[in-house]
């Protein structure tokens, strides 16, 4: 049996903690419930200590996620916010976390709401976390809010660890095969280019155009550097321009095989947080807005933003979205399905798992034409290389022969 280390809130709302060995998690959390606290993490020893020593201070969306997990069982539990807070303050791994807890608890104890001391700390809270408390505390569903918005960041962290894993393996070929062909240009093809002109033998013109090209490799690989530095900064000074930002998210949407892509994981998300908002009971223009502020994808802001001048002019959803031609036409059907029903909110997040769903399979398939493709095209360089060399070679035989 393994050691799990746990903390728990006492009947009283007092934190306590200890050590239990179960063969699982589930195990020692039945444990807990029997000892008559309420659990509120428990963790395999060793794997804290892992944690604890290779923590950084930097707050990521996973430390947002772990705090509203706690905080909503706390809530669920009956504790006061500010006692919850408090706890989920002792509880924090990082410091740099604890003091925003600390803060947002210090703003409650002077009379603020959860919602208005959140959003001191935009770049830990953003619009969407803040206006779900704001609907949670005005409805008195803070628990409910709070485990809504649990499920919408443990989805958003699926698809997005499903996404770097799907890339991780075409990436490393890509530096694989950039480093090798280096690797042939600036210490390989040199040797072979000393033998050449030690025998003094003529070769053939595709083995010359090889030997120039790792010269020019070897000489002026600081220029190549240079360039590309200057090219990227080039580029990433245009992007924060308005219109390099919306000329690049075009491009991004009509690429081949990326594009439709790309539209289904923005769909996705509007779809996800218009959703989650509206049940959370946030207004429908306030919730367009909130997604329209989150968009990543200039376009797709664009056409939310008709979607919210509609709502006000009392169009609904579906309609704008169909004059956005943004949209896909399955998103914008089933949105319509949702206001007739009644059910927009179900039909959206509906509409995400589709989405979400379709997403995964495009990645699949993208990494499985992207693999071999790469895989290819790195064969081909190689065999280009090694041939010319072997050409080399052969016609020296033959003068010698």
């Amino acid at each position: 049996m393994a050691q799990f280390s746990y903390k728990a809130v006492t009947p009283q709302g007092r934190l306590t903690d200890g050590r239990l060995e179960a063969p699982d998690r589930r195990a020692v959390t039945m444990k807990i419930q029997g000892m008559g606290l309420i659990p509120v993490s428990v963790e395999e020893a060793a794997v804290r200590t892992e944690r604890r020593r290779l923590y950084l201070q930097h707050i990521t969306r996973k430390d947002v996620l772990f705090f509203t997990e706690e905080l909503a069982t706390l809530v669920r539990a009956g504790l006061p916010i500010d006692r919850s807070l408090s706890i989920t303050a002792e509880l924090a791994s990082k410091p740099a976390l604890r003091s925003v807890i600390l803060d947002v608890l210090k703003q409650i104890k002077a009379g603020n709401s959860l919602a208005d001391s959140l959003a001191a700390h935009p770049r830990q809270f953003n619009r969407l976390y803040v206006n779900m408390i704001r609907a949670g505390e005005a409805g008195g569903v803070l628990d409910v809010i709070l485990d809504r918005l649990v499920e919408f960041e443990q989805a958003a962290d699926e698809l997005r660890t499903y996404m770097i894993g799907a890339l991780i393996y075409p990436a490393l070929l890509t530096v694989v095969g950039l480093a090798s062909v280096g690797i042939l240009m600036y210490f390989v093809i040199p040797r072979f280019a000393a033998i050449f002109e030690d025998i003094g033998a003529a070769v053939p013109p595709a083995t010359l155009a090889l030997l120039k090209l790792s010269e020019y490799t070897r000489n002026y690989w600081w220029v190549g550097l240079l360039s590309a530095g200057a090219t990227v900064l080039f580029i990433r000074v245009w992007l924060k321009t308005p219109s390099g930002s919306r000329s690049w998210d075009s491009i991004k949407l009509k690429l081949p095989l990326l594009g439709p892509t790309i539209l289904k994981i923005e769909v996705a998300r509007f779809a996800k947080t218009l959703g989650t908002l509206i049940a959370s009971a946030v207004p429908l223009i306030a919730a367009v807005r909130i997604v329209q502020d989150i968009a990543r994808n200039q376009l797709i802001a664009e056409g939310i933003s008709k979607i919210a001048e509609g709502a006000k002019r009392g169009e609904g959803v579906a309609k704008p979205m169909r004059d956005a031609r943004v949209f896909p036409a399955l998103a914008v059907h089933l949105v319509e399905v949702g206001e007739e029903t009644g059910r927009l909110d179900a039909m959206l997040l509906q509409v995400a798992g589709a989405f979400e769903k379709d997403v995964r399979t495009s990645i699949k398939t993208l990494t499985s034409v992207f693999e071999p493709a790469i895989i290819l095209v790195m064969g081909v360089i190689v065999g280009a290389v090694v041939l010319s060399l072997l050409m080399a070679i052969f016609s020296i035989n033959e003068v010698n022969f």
